[in-house]
């Protein structure tokens, strides 16, 4: 059995942008990119792709990514895909990092690693401070609400906490970069969604559902996930502008 696997979930159907996986950014396909990032770790090599398609297995395979494992259509969340993978390839910690994170910073993943080695037993979730406004309402991105020993209270795609005074407040996003611990993972994800999670849209959710808890790491905040075609036009800014 592995120690630690990074793995990335990609449906090619997804509902906000069909194909999302293989929208070509700067003329690199989205999933490739990372890929790409996640193999920048210092300290994970071993790089999974998950996924449903088979137009996205043959790309990875013909750009000589082997690690490609084909998983069913009927998973019903990203976090239900790695499950499923990990009745294929088994590892004590799964570390997942979205498909639709083309600029993850590697040390992002680093720091999710390091917290995760030291706490084997902890479903591990990212998150940064929110800085602008756009942010705050746009219902893509998660907001989150923690606890002074970083336990993870609630997320929601809403505004939380409200609070009277609006600047008086930080408020923070979730950052999809997770860690699973093999036995928490396979009790909680069985492909049938609890029912905040239902309602949120959030899978993450799953778990405090399910009485377990999640752990908050302090990530730099400085990627973006593509969300909507409106996010590739950003993202590419950010490549343009870094040079990678």
């Amino acid at each position: 059995m592995k120690e630690f696997v990074i793995v990335i979930p990609a449906r090619f159907d997804s509902k906000r942008f069909p194909g999302k996986p293989l929208k070509k950014i700067l003329g690199k396909e989205m999933i490739v990119r990372t890929v790409e990032q996640c193999k920048k770790s210092k300290f994970l090599k071993c790089v999974y792709v998950a996924t449903d398609s088979k137009i996205i297995f043959n790309l990875l395979k013909k750009k000589k990514f082997e690690n490609v494992i084909m998983t069913p259509k009927k998973c019903i969340t990203g976090t239900d895909r790695i499950a499923y993978f990990a009745k294929k390839i088994k590892a004590k910690t799964y570390i997942n990092v979205q498909g639709d994170e083309p600029i993850i910073k590697p040390n992002d993943i680093d720091k999710i690693y390091k917290y995760a080695k030291k706490n084997r037993n902890d479903v591990i979730n990212g998150y940064a401070k929110i800085k602008n406004y756009s942010e705050l309402k746009n219902s893509n991105i998660p907001k989150v609400v923690f606890d002074d020993k970083k336990n993870l209270i609630y997320i929601s795609r809403s505004l939380i906490p409200f609070v009277k005074k609006f600047n008086s407040h930080n408020y923070y996003k979730q950052i999809c970069v997770y860690a699973f611990p093999r036995k928490k993972l396979m009790k909680v994800f069985k492909n049938k969604k609890s029912k905040i999670e239902k309602k949120e849209d959030i899978e993450i959710l799953r778990f405090l559902e399910n009485n377990i808890c999640v752990k908050m790491v302090k990530l730099s905040g400085e990627s973006k996930a593509v969300d909507t075609r409106k996010d590739v036009i950003e993202v590419k800014k950010i490549i343009s502008k870094e040079n990678f």
